[in-house]
């Protein structure tokens, strides 16, 4: 999905992030993500959400899809989501 034009965005908080994260992959954190929709325009590219466990990607999955996003995939935690990319 990665190499066919979709983006990773991780929603943990941006310490989080910094302390490991997958190349590339966007850092909206959960609580910001509806005020940063403009920094998703094709509504309907790839979205691939991860966080630390699976808990807050499922959230801005929920959150992506209200908003009119369609192809949003809950990538679960960032870590074995790498492990997958790999």
């Amino acid at each position: 999905m990665v190499s066919d034009g979709g983006i990773i965005i991780d929603v943990r908080s941006e310490a989080e992030f910094y302390s490991g994260h997958i190349e590339n992959s966007l850092n909206i954190p959960l609580g910001a993500l509806t005020s940063n929709l403009n920094h998703l325009k094709d509504k309907d590219q790839t979205i691939i959400t991860c966080c630390a466990s699976g808990i807050r990607s499922a959230g801005a999955k929920r959150i992506l899809s209200a908003k009119g996003y369609t192809n949003v995939v809950n990538g679960g935690g960032w870590s074995n989501l790498e492990s997958k990319l790999k």
